[in-house]
């Protein structure tokens, strides 16, 4: 009676562990030459007829059905990340596709700074990719360079597998989930103190003439005056200023409204190439003090003249900074006036916006 009872269990488990898996089940077998458990997860059918298959592997068969469980999650997602679609072409992606409105220099500097990190990631399957591997990343990345270098690399990873993920090609971005470990200490800041920017503003006032260009005249010191005032103490950025219209500064106000209006500049545009400024929140209007007031006041006039100089070679584009000619100032032509101006390398115009935010601490 034993015997028998013990012959159908047996029986039993054995049909089970031999019944042909059902209808669309999913197919896992022992490969002995790989030693390795292997499933496969049907996608349907492509063009041709043929079945289109989905190939995971794993030491233990329960790891591979926890693969295959991934992958069935990752199609009812409508998630559909190519086997060799790696985080070095999730990037190459997203700095041809998802920078739309950047300028070469932006797109050149994540470029630059996401190289170590995809020479250590480049080649990982980004469905592969995990948190775990851009921290690793980043903490490598973090004892060469800078806090802020790598601060930019992490938010260039998370913009790579965000343009990804809105793709249908990756489920997580695991970016997200990782915070910037703190690098090098970077360079010394440009910004002046309160002693060095007082000294700026008195050489500024000095007469000495600006060489904008090599053999052609100099341009009148109230040029770099304004320039050097409206960025120091008002805080408007050197791409904000080489933007900047007359018809955008008010220099009278309105003294006898309720309130009173003061004198100020409207900062809306930027020569950034979507032509808006850095951010939403940096399109402010900016009151003007008695001192910036003054000095637009004698740039205007010697503007004047350079338009009566110039004659039928001025280009009138309603510009507060100019060239000789009514042109846009371009970068390097600001950064070498005010060097000659103020007689320092620390008048550069990036310097002299940090200075402003340093200035506003002392008040």
């Amino acid at each position: 009676m034993l015997a028998n009872l013990l012959a159908i269990v047996c029986a039993g488990a054995y049909a089970r562990a031999m019944a042909r898996r059902g209808w669309g089940d999913d197919a896992i077998y022992w490969v002995a030459r790989r030693k390795r458990y292997v499933g496969a997860a049907s996608l349907g059918y492509g063009p041709d007829g043929r079945r289109i298959r989905r190939v995971v592997s794993g030491t233990t068969k329960q790891e591979v059905k926890d693969k295959l469980k991934a992958v069935h999650e990752e199609l009812a997602r409508s998630v559909r990340a190519p086997r060799d679609y790696t985080l070095g072409l999730a990037v190459q992606d997203w700095l041809s596709d998802g920078m739309d409105g950047r300028s070469t220099q932006t797109v050149a500097k994540y470029r630059n700074v996401l190289k170590p990190v995809l020479h250590d990631l480049g080649d990982k399957v980004l469905a592969e990719l995990s948190a775990a591997d851009v921290r690793a990343a980043l903490a490598r990345l973090a004892r060469t360079h800078s806090t802020e270098t790598v601060s930019i690399a992490r938010l260039g990873l998370e913009r790579a597998i965000r343009h990804a993920e809105a793709n249908d090609l990756i489920a997580r971005n695991v970016a997200a989930l990782v915070d910037a470990p703190k690098g090098r200490d970077g360079r010394p800041s440009k910004a002046l103190a309160l002693e060095q920017a007082a000294a700026l503003l008195r050489a500024s006032r000095q007469p000495r003439t600006t060489q904008e260009f090599p053999g052609r005249p100099p341009r009148p010191p109230s040029l770099m005056r304004a320039y050097i005032v409206l960025c120091l103490l008002v805080g408007v950025r050197t791409e904000e200023a080489r933007a900047l219209r007359w018809d955008h500064v008010d220099l009278d106000g309105r003294a006898d409204a309720d309130p009173a209006v003061p004198p100020s500049v409207a900062v809306w545009r930027s020569v950034r190439a979507h032509g808006d400024t850095k951010t939403g929140r940096s399109r402010r209007t900016l009151g003007l003090p008695r001192m910036a007031v003054d000095a637009l006041r004698d740039h205007r006039e010697s503007q004047r003249c350079d338009r009566a100089a110039a004659g039928d070679l001025w280009q009138e584009h309603g510009l507060v900074f100019a060239t000789q000619i009514g042109t846009r100032w371009m970068r390097a032509t600001s950064g070498g006036c005010s060097r000659t101006s103020a007689g320092r390398r620390a008048s550069e115009p990036t310097g002299l916006r940090g200075s402003y935010g340093r200035l506003l601490s002392h008040s």
